[in-house]
């Protein structure tokens, strides 16, 4: 085989290579748009869903089960244990940086606790570890909410230190790190503001339209280098030689 042959060999595979990649990436972005166009019904019908009660979360939670609870409502009754409240850090609200607080509730006459997603506080200006301002009630509290898989999570860049303040918590090692017995799920507290925190949460951002988006990239771009295989492997070397003659 001359250099030649081989050079417009190897041009044509690698252009059937990326076509085929291009193609698989853009039917990738469609099936990530259908996940979250799907997630995104589920949510808004399992938010429509009776409310829950917090006896639901004391019991056995299979993977299957934490599915069907996410995002319904739940009315919850216990005490706070304020001993154990952590503090996200760099959390936005209304365009103010703060912190999120979140404290286990001891559910009334259980064993479990739950960890629940109490609001937002600001961060001060000029001390920025300094601890928002708010209130934990003593005695018996009702918390309704929506039962969530994680807090909302940041990039960090290191591993996540143990103490109030931190960027992420994961329940498994929170769990370990203070002894209780959690429920496999959070609770994002509802309503207004109170105890001096804010809840003015802002929905899920599910960026479907970013995923169609990449998808028509990817198609296009698919489509490019097609033409650009057939016009410069196919129609303008007919065309050279039909000069030639």
């Amino acid at each position: 085989m001359s250099a030649v042959r081989a050079s417009k060999v190897f041009v044509i595979a690698a252009g059937l290579l990326t076509i085929l990649v291009t193609a698989q990436l853009g039917r990738w972005q469609l099936s990530r748009a259908a996940q979250k166009t799907a997630l995104e019904q589920a949510m808004q019908a399992h938010a429509d869903m009776p409310l829950l009660d917090g006896a639901v979360l004391a019991g056995d939670l299979t993977p299957q089960r934490r599915a069907e609870l996410l995002f319904r409502h739940v009315s919850l009754r216990g005490r706070w244990l304020p001993g154990e409240t952590v503090f996200l850090d760099n959390r936005v609200m209304q365009r103010r940086a703060g912190f999120y607080v979140l404290t286990p509730l001891q559910l009334a006459h259980q064993r479990r606790a739950v960890v629940v997603v109490r609001g937002w506080g600001p961060r001060d200006a000029y001390d920025p570890a300094r601890l928002p301002d708010f209130e934990t009630p003593a005695g018996t509290v009702e918390v309704t909410g929506r039962i969530i898989a994680h807090a909302p999570q940041m990039f960090a860049l290191s591993e996540q230190a143990q103490g109030p303040i931190r960027q992420n918590l994961e329940l498994d090692e929170y769990a370990a790190e203070t002894g209780l017995a959690l429920a496999p799920v959070l609770v994002q507290q509802l309503g207004p503001a109170s105890d001096g925190l804010q809840r003015n949460w802002a929905p899920p951002a599910l960026d479907v339209e970013r995923n169609y988006g990449y998808a028509v990239q990817w198609f296009g771009m698919s489509l490019v280098v097609a033409f650009l295989l057939i016009w410069f492997q196919g129609i303008k070397p007919r065309l050279r030689t039909r000069e030639q003659r």
